[in-house]
């Protein structure tokens, strides 16, 4: 595995391989690497001849009472497990590097609507600071393809419809959730969780499956159900920032025209703020059947 600090270099080796006609694939991350990360870059193996995995943990997304000084970071470790999976390049820049003119005169990449709501809503410019580094991350690797997890279901759409707005041409693939045995989904704020906070957060996914199955089952008040798991979720120990379930396409609400739903929540549960989703398909004779992320 080559690691590069600088863009330039990096971009010049890319070329190279791009040169011979090789495929790239590209996972970028903030580090502090899981099992969830990892399974980003089996994904980037199956559809690429190079996998370029990127470490920067980008200020311009975190708010100005959020966690970025105390965001864990773990370089070494995060190489070996990169390395150990056959990555081919990593790209860990300084922030000097990605924001040279500094972040207060930065151009932003704004996508409407769907940055607006949800997670949108809680951290004002938070997708702008998203959407700006992965733009960015793209013009330096320019991939013909690039990995994100499917936990992130806003991110995802956001990227999705920056690239679709911007003519990227980039295919954006999302890798199913992986979680661990209790069903929680892997997150690196995990790690702030107390032994207590860790047995309460299971409940997390558990709501979210006990919505879905409610809804599967014919229940389509969805501001009542949305209510009662907000409920259930207070009751367990967390302060839940939203439960709220929508249009996957739009992330708007639930119409006559809504094909998949997808059912999102996030709260706190002691320091971390934990996000999680599931799916379900309302047209049981598409081909896709009923998705959820597992």
């Amino acid at each position: 595995m080559k690691t590069f600090a600088s863009s330039k270099q990096l971009r010049k080796s890319l070329a190279q391989e791009r040169a011979q006609g090789k495929t790239i694939a590209f996972v970028p991350t903030m580090g502090n690497l899981h099992d969830g990360h990892i399974e980003l870059v089996r994904q980037a193996k199956k559809v690429a001849d190079i996998v370029v995995a990127s470490i920067f943990v980008n200020p311009l997304q975190f708010g100005v009472s959020e966690d970025l000084d105390s965001y864990p970071r773990t370089l070494a470790a995060d190489k070996q497990k990169l390395f150990a999976e056959g990555t081919h390049y990593l790209l860990y820049p300084e922030v000097d590097e990605i924001y040279p003119e500094g972040m207060g005169s930065q151009t932003l990449v704004v996508v409407p609507d769907l940055s607006d709501t949800l997670c949108g809503a809680s951290r004002p410019g938070h997708f702008a600071g998203v959407a700006t580094v992965v733009n960015k991350l793209f013009q330096i690797v320019q991939p013909d393809i690039a990995i994100f997890g499917k936990k992130d279901f806003q991110q995802l759409a956001i990227i999705e419809k920056m690239v679709k707005d911007l003519c990227m041409p980039i295919q954006i693939i999302g890798v199913e959730t992986v979680r661990d045995v209790d069903g929680l989904a892997m997150s690196s704020r995990n790690g702030y969780l107390t032994d207590e906070e860790r047995s309460i957060a299971p409940a997390l996914h558990k709501t979210l499956l006990e919505c879905r199955e409610a809804i599967a089952c014919g229940f389509d008040s969805y501001e009542e159900l949305e209510q009662h798991c907000i409920d259930a979720l207070k009751e367990a120990g967390f302060k839940p920032d939203y439960f709220s379930v929508r249009d996957a396409v739009t992330l708007g609400g639930v119409t006559s025209q809504t094909e998949q739903i997808v059912i999102l929540a996030a709260a706190k549960l002691g320091k971390p703020r934990l996000i999680d989703n599931v799916t379900l398909t309302l047209n049981p004779h598409q081909d896709w059947g009923m998705l959820a992320t597992h």
